[in-house]
C-alpha cells in the first residue's frame, strides 16, 4: 500500500512500507514541463549534483562517505513522463533492521542526500567548471551513442515526426547543441530557480514509517525557500497533420517506424483493454507482428510495438531489407485490421493478458520496481496500484480488445534506408 504525505505545497512523499527487502530505496524528483530551453540542462543536473559536495569534494571523498553506509549507491533520475521530464537523485542502501547494533543507514543516508543537493561546492556564482564540463562531455557522448543505435535513433525520429506539435517528441537528454552551450552559472542559477518552484515528488520503499520518513526530510526540505508553479495536467496526443519521412544514411539494414494514435490514455478507463492489445499486437514473440510478419512471412529481422499510455501513442519498429519497406508496412497494417476485426484466437488473448500480468508481477519483485512504477504513475495520473492493474487486466474480454484495436489509427511513417538504394 501506498501512502501519500504533503510535506507542504508541491512537495508530495509517497512511502512504500515493505519488509521483504534488506535494501529499501529513495527519490527525490524535480517535475518540469518538458521544453526544448530546458531538457538538455534538466538531464545535466543530476550527474554535476554527484560530482561533490563541500564536505565530500570529489569523487573518491564521495565513495567512501558511502562506503561507510554499508556500500549505500546514488544515481542520476532522470525521466520523461507524459509532458513531463524530471531530474533528481535515486539513493539505493540497506534497511535499518540488517545495520550492525547501534548503527543506522536511513538518517545519515537522507542528510547524505540533503548535502547533494544543497551543499554542492561554488565558484564565481555558479557550479565547479571542471564538474561541469567534464559532464557534459559524458552527456554528449551518451546522445550520441544512442544516435549510433539505428534502432533508437529510428525511434527517436519518428517520435519527432509525430510529436512535432507536442512536447513528447523532444529528447528526453536533449541535443548535443545544447548541451555545449551550457555555463556553470547559467546551470546554477537555472537550479536555484527549479528548486524552489518545480513540483518535488520524493519515493520511499523500506520497512521505516512514513511519518519517521517525513520527518528524516524535513530538515531539507526547510533549507529551501519554496515558490512553488503548479504544473498543467497531463495531455493526450497533440493533433498535426501526418508525415511519412524517408531518410538516407550508410546503414547496412533498414528501419520502418509506424506511428499509431489513440485517445485512450492511462487516464482512460480503457486502458488495461489498449494494454493487453499493444501486447497481443506487437508486444513480443507471440504476438500478431512477430508470429506472422517475422516468422511467417519472413520480412524482416525483428519486430514490435510499443504503447506510450501517457499519450495515447502506439509505435512499431521493425528491422528489415531495404526493399521490404512496402511489403511490411501493409503486412502491419493487415495484422492491425485482424485485430479491429476480431480475428483473434482464445489462445492469443490469453497469452497476452499472462504477459502483461506477468510485467505487472514483476514491479514489486525490488525496491527500484515499487518505485519505478508508482513514482512514474503518479505523474502519468495513473491511479491503479499494481493489484488494481492486474485486476483490471484479468477482466479484459475479447470485445474489449476489439473495441481498443479499432480506436488506433496510422498517423507517421519513418523509414531509414542505405545510400545505394
Amino acid at each position: 500500500m501506498i501512502e501519500t504525505i504533503s510535506l507542504s505545497p508541491g512537495v508530495t512523499l509517497r512511502c512504500c512500507r515493505d519488509d521483504r527487502f534488506k535494501q529499501g530505496c529513495l527519490s527525490v524528483q524535480l517535475v518540469r514541463p518538458m521544453t526544448r530551453q530546458e531538457s538538455a540542462a534538466n538531464a545535466l543536473l543530476p550527474s554535476v549534483l554527484l560530482r561533490g559536495t563541500v564536505s565530500c569534494p570529489d569523487l573518491r571523498a564521495i565513495t567512501l562517505r558511502l562506503d561507510t553506509l554499508y556500500g549505500a549507491s546514488v544515481s542520476p533520475l532522470v525521466r520523461r513522463v507524459g509532458d513531463y521530464q524530471t531530474t533528481g537523485l535515486y539513493c539505493g542502501f540497506m534497511d535499518d533492521r540488517f545495520a550492525l547494533p547501534g548503527d543506522a543507514v536511513l538518517q545519515p543516508m537522507v542528510k547524505f542526500l540533503e548535502e547533494l543537493l544543497l551543499d554542492s561546492p561554488v565558484e564565481n556564482g555558479g557550479f565547479l567548471e571542471t564538474f561541469v564540463e567534464s559532464e557534459k562531455k559524458n552527456l554528449i557522448s551518451t546522445i550520441e551513442s544512442e544516435r549510433n543505435d539505428k534502432r533508437v535513433y529510428a525511434m527517436s525520429r519518428l517520435l519527432k515526426i509525430l510529436c512535432r506539435e507536442d512536447s513528447f517528441g523532444l529528447s528526453r537528454l536533449g541535443e548535443p547543441e545544447q548541451v555545449s552551450t551550457i555555463t556553470p552559472k547559467g546551470l546554477y542559477d537555472h537550479y536555484q530557480q527549479i528548486l524552489r518552484s518545480s513540483t518535488m515528488e520524493l519515493f520511499y520503499v523500506g520497512s521505516a514509517e512514513s511519518s519517521r520518513v517525513a520527518q528524516l526530510l524535513k530538515p531539507m526540505l526547510s533549507r529551501i525557500r519554496r515558490q512553488w508553479q503548479p504544473l498543467s495536467p497531463q495531455t493526450g496526443f497533440h493533433p498535426c497533420p501526418g508525415d511519412n519521412v524517408v531518410e538516407i544514411m550508410d546503414v547496412a539494414q533498414g528501419k520502418l517506424g509506424m506511428g499509431f494514435v489513440t485517445p485512450i490514455t492511462n487516464r482512460d478507463s480503457r486502458f488495461p483493454a489498449m494494454q493487453v492489445l499493444n501486447t497481443l499486437f506487437g508486444g513480443g514473440m507471440t504476438s500478431k507482428l512477430f508470429v506472422n510478419i517475422r516468422e511467417k512471412h519472413s520480412l524482416c529481422y525483428s519486430i514490435g510495438s510499443a504503447y506510450y499510455g501517457a499519450k495515447g501513442i502506439v509505435t512499431v519498429s521493425a528491422g528489415i531489407d531495404f526493399d521490404k519497406e512496402a511489403q511490411t508496412r501493409e503486412e502491419v497494417l493487415a495484422q492491425l485490421k485482424a485485430c479491429q476485426d476480431g480475428c483473434i484466437t482464445p489462445e492469443e488473448l490469453t497469452a497476452a493478458k499472462e504477459a502483461v500480468l506477468s510485467s505487472l508481477r514483476a514491479t514489486h519483485d525490488s525496491p527500484g520496481a515499487i518505485e519505478g512504477y508508482y513514482a512514474t504513475a503518479a505523474l502519468s495520473t495513473l491511479n491503479l496500484t499494481v493489484p488494481e492493474y492486474m485486476s483490471a487486466v484479468a477482466k479484459v474480454t475479447m470485445g474489449d480488445v476489439v473495441a481498443a484495436a479499432r480506436e488506433l489509427k496510422l498517423h507517421s511513417t519513418y523509414f531509414l534506408k542505405g545510400e545505394s538504394q
